[in-house]
């Protein structure tokens, strides 16, 4: 199992796939996952943090900074 701080809440993060998980036989789920914004930032973020975002317009850096 391989694991990430989310960029934004700090929460690690689990990321499923990959040789750690073919062994374990591992069915979770992956826990987040990485975005590139429209002002070029690129975060890797939880699904909690993710569903915080704006839906309204394209998410900036400043918006997940201020999570």
């Amino acid at each position: 199992m391989t694991s990430e701080p989310c960029e934004a809440c700090g929460r690690s993060v689990r990321i499923a796939g990959g040789i750690g998980d073919f062994w374990s036989f591992e069915t979770d789920t992956t826990g987040g996952m990485t975005l590139e914004l429209a002002d070029g930032g690129e975060y890797f973020l939880c699904f909690d943090c993710i569903d915080r975002l704006p839906e309204d317009r394209d998410v900036t850096t400043e918006d997940v900074e201020s999570l």
